[in-house]
């Protein structure tokens, strides 16, 4: 029996619109960055301080469900999917919630926390 009978079609178009999905996380919290800069009368400095947030969610994220064997505990495409609502949430958070840098910190932090594991698992 063929494996590849069994697979329906739609499969590669979901998994590939998911992926890009995943992937408009780390873009949206960079995409209000001037915003952020011109509502709050922030310099140029916080630039770096958002970067580092974001940096410091994937390698937390990373190390948190790699600590845990959180892939090779719970089916992958659940993973993918928790990692994906999650970090949509938290990205909703930034327009909610920001209303300062540790806040807007805080909200790009969450996403690239969910986002590089549902990219590595998606």
């Amino acid at each position: 029996m063929d494996v590849q009978a069994k697979i329906p079609g739609y499969i590669l178009p979901v998994i590939v619109f998911a992926q890009f999905a995943g992937t408009s996380l780390w873009f949206a919290g960079n995409a209000v960055v001037r915003d952020l800069q011109d509502a709050f009368g922030l310099g140029a400095e916080p630039v770096g301080d958002i970067t580092a947030a974001v940096q410091l969610g994937f390698i937390t994220g990373t190390f948190f469900f790699a600590l845990l064997s959180i892939a090779d505990r719970f089916s992958p495409s659940r993973v993918f999917l928790f990692s994906a609502v999650m970090g949509a949430f938290f990205n909703l958070c930034v327009s909610l919630f920001a209303g300062g840098l540790f806040s807007f910190c805080f909200s790009v932090f969450s996403p690239a926390f969910f986002w590089l594991v549902s990219i590595r698992w998606g």
